[in-house]
């Protein structure tokens, strides 16, 4: 069995900073309570009815396709990690395959909603589709438009603060250097608290969960059978329309289950952390890649952050750090390094890789 490894990086952000001063016109926040509570500073938003999560990521696989060296009509299997999908459905897969020019090639496309932690689950379907030998150029997206879905009122600023928009890619494929590659990968669910961290409506759940959240809820729906359960006016005239965050409840469980997932990785493998080049994590909030840190007695130089200048980018975040760190020099080949993270669901996953 071949190992699989990463021979193609691209990331792409949006031109438009947003600053924290920016969102102080128009919400009751400061740029020092954003910062003190998660360290951005600014954040790029897609442009409105031009960019996608699956334009940008077309961008982002357009250059991970060039880095690796291979053409378009090369790629043979699609994975697209996202929240913000371009539609309800179909998903962003086959949109990418449209934007790329190559729907005649007829190629399989995977649509994966494990918000933070979809790239590292994509990576890690990818590794055994390559490692089986079932595919040789996995093209693996994550892309996200948050801007699009926020809410830009005081009511909204304890997430709309949080989010940006980006897009990063990779190509996957087999190496017969057993020294190189993906070494090993974790994935890990818990869903007993999906709704502390959670994009609820619009959705098809007709209040069934409410015996799962801490208040009623009252979403509007009518009582006969032929009614509307997807999007009622109560939804839109009370603002229900929008992500729900638990933030506190979220970062105690975050700052528990990221270094146990990346520890898992250590002890599955073999490898000392020790010996870690560099750690990438989800960018989540700082504070969290602070307390991770610190827990796992890393210098600074091992952990990338990049979070004061995009926010969160959730399925988007650990490609476009990955790319940024090996355009920057960062990560050679030999080095050893880690993806990690942690988010809605709760989901939390960690991969080892010897670049």
């Amino acid at each position: 069995m071949k190992n699989s490894i990463i021979v193609g990086v691209g990331h792409y952000v949006p031109e438009t900073v947003v600053k924290n001063s920016d969102l102080e016109d128009v919400m009751d926040t400061s740029n020092e309570w954003i910062i003190e509570r998660t360290g951005i500073e600014e954040r790029r938003y897609g442009k409105k009815h031009v960019e996608t999560s699956t334009t940008m990521g077309a961008k982002a696989a357009e250059m991970a396709i060039h880095d690796a060296g291979i053409s378009k009509e090369d790629i043979d299997f699609i994975i697209f990690a996202t929240l913000s999908p371009d539609y309800y459905f179909p998903g962003n897969g086959v949109l990418l395959q449209r934007e790329l020019g190559i729907t005649n090639t007829e190629i399989g496309a995977l649509d994966i909603r494990n918000q933070c932690s979809g790239f590292v689950y994509g990576l890690s379907i990818a590794d055994q589709f390559v490692k089986t030998g079932m595919y040789k150029n996995v093209l693996l997206v994550g892309g996200e438009m948050h801007s699009m879905g926020l809410d830009f009122s005081t009511r909204g600023r304890n997430v709309t603060v949080i989010f940006g928009d980006g897009a990063g890619a990779v190509i996957v494929q087999p190496t017969d250097d057993k020294n190189r590659g993906i070494l090993t990968t974790h994935l890990h669910s818990n869903g007993t608290y999906a709704e502390k961290l959670a994009f609820i409506s619009p959705g098809a759940h007709g209040g069934y969960y409410q015996k799962y959240t801490d208040e009623e809820l009252d979403y509007g729906f009518p009582k006969d059978v032929l009614g509307e359960v997807f999007v009622t006016q109560k939804m839109v005239d009370e603002g229900m329309l929008y992500p729900h965050m638990e933030g506190q409840f979220v970062f105690k469980n975050a700052v528990v289950k990221f270094p146990e997932v990346i520890m898992e990785a250590f002890k599955k493998s073999g490898e000392s952390i020790e010996n870690l080049k560099l750690l990438i994590p989800h960018q989540a909030n700082l504070r969290i890649s602070q307390f991770v840190q610190k827990r796992l007695g890393l210098k600074d130089e091992q952990i990338w952050n990049n979070i004061q200048k995009y926010g969160n980018t959730t399925a988007a975040s650990i490609p476009i750090a990955l790319s940024e760190a090996i355009q920057a020099g960062v990560v050679k080949k030999g080095d050893l390094v880690c993806l990690a993270a942690f988010g809605s669901g709760f989901t939390w996953a960690s991969a080892l890789i010897r670049w």
